[in-house]
Parts: C-alpha cells; structure tokens; sequence
C-alpha cells in the first residue's frame, strides 16, 4: 500500500472512531478549526482541547498532578467566577489544584511539508511550543501547544492555604489567558485559511518538480519572524505587539523532529 492509501486509511479509521474524551465531543471553540483541517486531505486531528480552567483534587498523598488519578472538581472551558470555585474546594479532601490548559491539538499530517506548513502557521499564530513528530511508520504527527499556562496549590489535605481574595485574584489571571487562548485560536484558524489558499496557489501554477524542491529549501524556521507577513492581513498591530509581548514565554523555537515508535 503506497503512503497517500495509507494515510488515507488511517485518516478513515481515525475520524470513524468514537470520541472517548471526558466531554464526548469537540470544543465549542475549535470546531471550526477541527472541521477546517479534517476537510483537507492532508490533515486529521487525532485530539483536542480548546483549553479550560480545571480544579483538580490530587489527594491526600499525591505528589504530582496526574489526572487520571485525581477527582475533577470544577472543569469550564468558558471563564470561571469565584463563587463556582469556592463551593468546589469544599469537596477537597487532599491537596487541590486549580490550572488554566491552553489549547492542545494533534494533527496527523500526509508528510513532513504539510506539517512544516501547519507548525510555521502554529508558530506565527502564538503557539510557540508546537513540534513535529516522526515515526518509523511513516506518521508524521503535529502538536499545537502555547506556554501560558497556569498551575496553582489551593488546599494541602483538605485545609484552604489561601485567602478568599487570593483566589479571586487567581481567577482573574485565569480568565485573562483563557481569552488570550481565544484569541490565537482566532488568529491560528484565519493563517490557516490563508496558508491553504496559498498552497493551494501555488500547487496549481507551478510544477510538482519545483513545489518539492521550495518545500525542500525554504523552510527554515528563525527565532524572529514576522506574523504579519506570514498571516497576512489576518494579523492585526495590535495582535503582532501581543505576539512581540509575549517572547518572555519563548525566546524561539525552530521545528524539532522526535523520532518515535507508531
């Protein structure tokens, strides 16, 4: 079976399958962008989170956060109030976290170019902890992920550690990155759009020959770019200044390639 089958297959597989996540379904604020790349035939998305504000409860004896071991006492994927966490940390019996998730999103690509076209987009868009992944089967994985978490100890053993006006302060911090998150998941869907179109362009006016060999040569990722000759003009000055803000996060990343077993 030659690769584009293959890929074709695994895409069939993939987008048949149930969605075993906790929510059963697709974030509200990235259907679009899962419909988006699921429509080309390039791409599938594997996984996704629009990103979300979750209190977690690790127990009495835990010492890291690892989900699948802990009770989810609040999850919101909208902003969150004070109000809703305070009743929450009532049914802390441990050690309880409260994190802001930024998006998340995996892209099984048809070969490395398209990926290299999704992850320089990723890039420009705010997602600047994004990599490819490359396995010995042939699968070429994109991972879209920010830095502008949050992670924070509200109680230890049930007992709150922190005043009232400390959480209310949190959330407001909270809030701020889930609409930051909102907006590159905006700016990430519309330099999509432009970069397929573009691709799209240019598959259509110049030989294979010479599409392979620019895919082959141009693509080097430096650690100043500028978005808004990458997204044209989906990328507004004051997004660009949020973007130039927002290089504390990040100094840089250029595409790093991870060898894995599939």
């Amino acid at each position: 079976m030659d690769r584009s089958a293959e890929f074709r297959r695994w895409k069939a597989q993939c987008l048949s399958k149930e969605d075993l996540s906790r929510k059963g379904s697709v974030d509200e604020d990235v259907v679009e962008l899962v419909q988006l790349l699921n429509g080309r035939e390039q791409f599938f998305t594997t996984s996704s989170c629009a990103g979300r504000i979750i209190l977690l409860d690790r127990g009495i004896n835990g010492s890291e956060v690892q989900k699948q071991n802990c009770c989810w006492l609040l999850v919101t994927h909208k902003p969150c109030v004070k109000d809703d966490v305070i009743v929450a940390l009532k049914k802390a019996n441990g050690d309880a976290i409260l994190k802001f998730e930024p998006l998340v999103l995996h892209v099984q690509c048809r070969q490395l170019q398209d990926a290299q076209i999704l992850h320089s987009v990723a890039i420009d868009s705010g997602f600047r902890n994004s990599g490819i992944t490359v396995g010995k089967r042939g699968k070429t994985m994109l991972a879209v992920r920010s830095t502008h978490g949050l992670e924070v100890p509200l109680t230890h053993k049930g007992k709150l550690m922190v005043t009232e006006e400390y959480i209310n302060f949190l959330i407001k911090i909270a809030n701020q990155k889930m609409e930051e998150n909102k907006k590159r998941i905006e700016r990430f869907y519309n330099c999509l759009q432009h970069a397929l179109e573009k691709e799209t362009i240019s598959m259509t006016s110049y030989p294979k020959e010479k599409i392979k060999e620019k895919n082959n040569s141009s693509y080097t990722h430096k650690k100043k770019r500028n978005p808004e000759k990458a997204c044209g003009k989906y990328i507004t000055e004051e997004n660009n200044k949020e973007l130039e803000n927002d290089d504390h996060d990040d100094p840089g990343i250029s595409v790093t390639i991870f060898p894995e077993d599939y």
